[in-house]
């Protein structure tokens, strides 16, 4: 086999030991099987939770709660320790290397680290409680009848309500399995829903590309179009039909990179 072929060729120029299959690295458990690996880091989020005394909390079902709004403008606010709450930042953001479901929220209190609040603090702890209830919750991957890349694109509208931009949001699947997964805050402030997605869309395409040539170094190379699905209709149109130009000339020209995607297809 290629792999043994490979430990063999490591082995004739370094001084190494053959530890068998990995089941733990870098607080990630790795539980290989014959047809999938699952990879949690529950033993991580353990450690967290008693880091910040947060391992007796009740669990909840959602990391965020409903309609809460996080702001720094916001004045009388009682401040925390800025330190504590960057270590828990910090706790949080090695989580979302495989927990995709608190990444958006990891990224919101994130940036408020200069500057914490009580309440920033509550979001954080929050999320903890949220992992005290999903320990167990992890990525599974596992073989597939085909290997195509495609992605999934989202955007909100205006949610940042300090300067009142967008938050984008995209993971890229290969076959089943969930590769690649990021979220952060669009960088310019625009004027509707249509365009919010728009921008998200153009992301996700340069995202998509930059894969495509990863997997051909990887001998996965695509000679069909990837996929990115979107679930706004303007946004697509806008994609599609240069006669909406009139409509999107205060639209940075960056952002039209995903037409000339769309019409090289």
């Amino acid at each position: 086999m290629m792999f043994e072929d490979f430990k063999k060729a490591v082995a004739h120029e370094f001084e190494m030991s053959d530890m068998g299959l990995m089941s733990y690295y870098l607080g990630i458990e790795v539980k290989q099987m014959e047809d999938r690996i699952f990879i949690s880091p529950e033993a991580y989020a353990k450690e967290v939770l008693k880091k910040f005394n947060m391992f007796d909390c009740n669990p909840v079902n959602t990391p965020m709660e409903c309609g809460v709004k996080l702001s720094r403008a916001e004045k009388g606010l009682q401040k925390v320790d800025p330190k504590l709450f960057r270590s828990l930042v910090g706790s949080l953001r090695y989580l979302t290397c495989t927990r995709l479901d608190i990444l958006f929220l990891v990224g919101l209190v994130s940036r408020f680290m200069e500057n914490p609040s009580k309440t920033h603090m509550k979001a954080a702890k929050r999320i903890l409680r949220f992992l005290k209830g999903t320990l167990d919750c992890g990525i599974f991957y596992s073989a597939s009848d085909e290997y195509k890349l495609m992605g999934y694109c989202d955007s909100d509208y205006a949610g940042d309500t300090v300067n009142r931009k967008s938050n984008t949001g995209c993971v890229f699947f290969f076959g089943n399995n969930a590769i690649s997964w990021w979220s952060k805050k669009q960088p310019i402030v625009i004027l509707s829903t249509c365009e919010a997605e728009y921008v998200a869309a153009t992301a996700g395409a340069c995202h998509a590309i930059w894969l495509r040539t990863l997997l051909k170094e990887l001998h996965f190379e695509h000679t069909e179009a990837t996929k990115i699905m979107l679930d706004n209709k303007s946004a697509i149109s806008l994609a599609k039909n240069p006669v909406f130009q009139d409509r999107s000339k205060h639209i940075e020209t960056k952002y039209h990179f995903i037409r000339q995607c769309i019409e090289n297809m």
